[in-house]
């Protein structure tokens, strides 16, 4: 399986360097999006053997993810691993992403925070249990961690993704586009998968670029847009309520677990 990993940037100078280390240490093709940074981001990884596309502005994460996909599809990749660049997400965990991909290659793997879930913040926990339960219901099956920016996506489903001209208009939307694709790929039959990971939160680290106000009203409006134009989707809600969610366990087998036997405190809906 070709591997691409894509790695979204701004304003990532202290960490990124050492991001790509780590992951080209497992995989050759690297894809660093500099998103019109001004703190030399992109300078950090100039001499790193990494594909380095960069934005004269800042144009927002979804942008940026839109534009590593195309590049990593164009160049061949049968799997496109995404990962922040600020170190909340471990290049070492994308081995395990890859081999729960290829057990469920009609899956989108999801690296989901479902240890340590305590080291976030309370406010942000609730907020993911409530972005969990809207996308599930829109999507028709249920997600776990549904706002974690580390995923695998098969490139048959990006193939998809990237024709669908109401994702082109998410592209401006900057965080909407990785909790509409859930909901997108889902109409095309590509439900998701988690494997756990380490909660990661440093209260010292650089300011998230999320801006809860703004961009969670960007997705709610699109979760209630999505949900309106299918009658508020029923069918979809029965389904999370009744589902269990697919957890790969950490040895790299399949199977599925009853979301309480993954360790750390997990909820029945993640």
């Amino acid at each position: 399986m070709r591997v691409a990993v894509v790695i979204p940037a701004y304003q990532e100078a202290a960490t990124l360097r050492g991001i790509v280390q780590r992951t080209l240490a497992h995989f050759a093709a690297v894809y660093v999006v500099d998103d019109g940074s001004t703190d030399g981001t992109a300078a950090t990884v100039a001499d790193l053997p990494v594909h380095l596309l960069r934005h004269a502005q800042n144009e927002g994460k979804a942008a940026s993810l839109w534009d590593g996909f195309a590049a990593a599809l164009a160049a061949g990749a049968e799997l496109v691993v995404t990962l922040d660049g600020d170190g909340q997400h471990a290049p070492e965990d994308i081995a395990r992403m890859v081999a729960a991909a290829r057990l469920h290659p009609d899956r989108i793997v999801i690296a989901a925070r479902l240890r340590d879930r305590r080291a976030a913040p309370r406010a942000r926990r609730m907020g993911n249990a409530i972005a969990d339960f809207s996308l599930s219901w829109a999507a028709g099956h249920p997600i776990v961690d549904s706002q974690s920016g580390q995923r695998a996506y098969p490139a048959a489903v990006l193939r998809k993704l990237l024709r669908d001209d109401t994702l082109r208009r998410a592209r401006a939307a900057r965080f909407v586009l990785e909790s509409e694709i859930l909901i997108a790929a889902a109409a095309h039959g590509f439900k998701t998968a988690a494997i756990p990971i380490a909660t990661v939160y440093w209260p010292a680290g650089r300011r998230s670029h999320f801006r809860p106000f703004r961009d969670a009203g960007h997705i709610v409006r699109m979760v209630a847009r999505r949900l309106l134009a299918r009658g508020l989707n029923p069918r979809g809600l029965w389904r999370y309520a009744t589902e269990r969610p697919l957890i790969v366990r950490n040895d790299g087998a399949a199977g599925d677990l009853p979301i309480e036997n993954v360790a750390g405190p997990v909820s029945r809906h993640g």
